[in-house]
């Protein structure tokens, strides 16, 4: 096949070859079109956040033209979390069983440009009800919509860890996650800046749900004809080579006898529970407080750009440190601290200034740590696939997500005192004072049992700059025999083979590839 641009690019970062004679390794090398594919899963995950909560800034005012309770709306939003904890899993198996590309199919980026369609068709599925006919029932129409675009997040929610893992250098992963994982909150922060910009009356609804088919349509463009490999020729660091090096049920088996792999995946998938209810219900807990609109629109939108400013900051940072856990705890601990300060002022009257500040920290905090979890997530869990570490921490917080969306609009009752609601609804304004009391207390409850108890080696660092790793490196320290002689780590639940410490690995059990390398550099795309 003729080499492309991309496959011509000028490799660097060259760290040498690895493994023993008769069983060389490609070279590690680094290609210039994983920017390319990192643009493309960023730009369609952006995209399918904007979907996601275009409704939640102008929640009453969708209520008042298609005459929808707020608990119609609401679960326009939360619908996305339903479908991501059956179908998240299914996802994982594709993004580690399948690949990126797809590498036992003819078609590129299989996942991805599946997404990309599903998110494309939905957001055209949405806009079924601004037709000049008649829709008996445009609610149908707004949730089979939003149902397909939530779908194609399971597909892509996971990737940037992936990506990052398969096509960048050490050095660079951290980064690279950063990129492909801010870009989802860049999504709501568009959201929360466009919809209630564009919609001044009711009759904007229509022009709304149309210029949010722009992005989508874009993004589905640019999967299908932009990205076209799963995998590069030849692997960018060791780590890469040994990326998703065991078997999808197996891997799972793996995480959930690791300890810390639990902890994480449970205190941080709390974490994204609290960070969505806050995302998709904060119009409706300003408004009934008597703030606009636009006001809350602008808080979101605080709230994102102040989280993508610390996530690139961070992210620069433990590249050159390493220093995943440490950032983790410090970020939780200061996210608690500011929400409850959210808690408590936000049921005030005249506080803009207050609250704007506060939704900053919220995301300088809170969202920054988010592509450093997955980073971490992948560390105490290496060698099983990428896909596997981050997705299931996605899966677990959407799962938390909706147990906790569900158990706050339990809480709320109806306001008996004075009202200075703006809420346009037509219904009395709600009390949420409880409600944000107990999100700032599971806030709180997550990263204290974080802090406490989660410690963690870096697996894949260590394999990284000891050599090939093995299969099973996992829990525990490697335990020198002899001069000539390095058995593979241990992982809880996991027996050695026999004979394993008496005579040294061979090639085949020293190193296991990624299916998509070739057995040597000499092969080409």
């Amino acid at each position: 096949m003729v080499r492309t641009m991309g496959d011509r690019a000028e490799a660097r970062d060259r760290q040498g070859t690895s493994g023993t004679a008769g069983d060389e390794l490609p070279a590690p090398r680094t290609y210039a079109r994983r920017w390319v594919f990192l643009l493309v899963v960023s730009l369609l995950s952006c995209s399918n956040a904007m979907l996601w909560l275009s409704f939640a800034p102008v929640a009453d005012t969708i209520a008042q033209l298609y005459f929808l309770s707020m608990e119609q709306v609401n679960w326009l939003s939360l619908v996305y979390l339903v479908v991501s904890i059956p179908f998240g899993m299914a996802a994982i198996w594709v993004l580690d069983s399948v690949g990126l590309r797809g590498a036992s199919f003819d078609c590129p980026f299989l996942q991805t440009v599946l997404g990309a369609w599903l998110n494309f068709a939905g957001s055209l599925l949405r806009a079924v009800p601004c037709l000049d006919v008649r829709i008996p029932n445009p609610f149908a129409f707004f949730m089979s919509g939003q149902s397909l675009c939530a779908l194609a997040q399971t597909l892509v929610i996971s990737s940037p860890a992936k990506l990052a893992a398969l096509w960048f250098p050490e050095h660079q992963r951290a980064t690279a996650n950063m990129i492909g994982t801010m870009s989802n909150p860049l999504g709501i922060l568009v959201a929360n800046v466009l919809s209630p910009a564009l919609v001044k009356k009711a009759e904007d609804i229509p022009m709304m749900l149309g210029i949010y088919i722009a992005p989508a349509a874009l993004a589905c463009l640019l999967a299908t004809t932009c990205v076209w490999e799963s995998v590069p020729p030849s692997p960018p660091s060791a780590g890469a080579a040994g990326s998703t090096s065991e078997s999808f049920l197996h891997g799972l088996k793996l995480l959930i006898q690791n300890k810390a792999y639990v902890i994480l995946a449970v205190c941080f998938g709390g974490g994204i529970g609290v960070f969505s209810s806050f995302s998709a219900l904060l119009e409706q807990i300003l408004c009934a407080s008597g703030y606009s609109n636009e006001f809350s629109g602008l808080c979101g939108a605080l709230f994102i750009v102040f989280g993508i400013l610390g996530a690139l900051l961070l992210g620069l940072y433990v590249d050159r440190t390493k220093h995943f856990t440490e950032a983790t705890k410090i970020g939780l601990c200061l996210t608690s601290l500011t929400f409850v300060a959210f808690a408590l002022v936000s049921q005030l009257r005249g506080q803009t200034l207050a609250l704007a500040a506060i939704c900053s920290l919220l995301g300088l905090f809170g969202f920054s740590v988010a592509p450093v979890v997955m980073e971490l997530a992948v560390e105490c869990s290496f060698p099983v696939g990428e896909g596997a570490s981050s997705g299931l921490i996605f899966v677990l917080g959407q799962a938390e997500g909706v147990l906790i969306m569900l158990l706050l609009t339990a809480l709320t009752v109806r306001r008996t005192g004075p009202s200075f609601s703006t809420c346009q609804q037509g219904e009395e304004p709600l009390d949420w004072t409880e409600s944000l009391l107990l999100l700032a207390g599971l806030c709180t409850l997550f990263t204290c049992v974080l802090v406490l108890f989660f410690n963690t080696p870096y697996r894949r660092l260590e394999a990284e700059s000891g050599g090939p790793s093995s299969p099973r490196t996992c829990v525990k320290e490697p335990r020198i025999i002899s001069p000539t002689q390095v058995p593979p780590l241990e992982t809880p639940g996991l027996t050695p083979l026999a004979g394993a410490l008496q005579e040294a690995p061979g090639p085949a059990s020293l190193h296991k590839r990624h299916s998509g390398w070739p057995e040597t550099s000499s092969r080409s795309f």
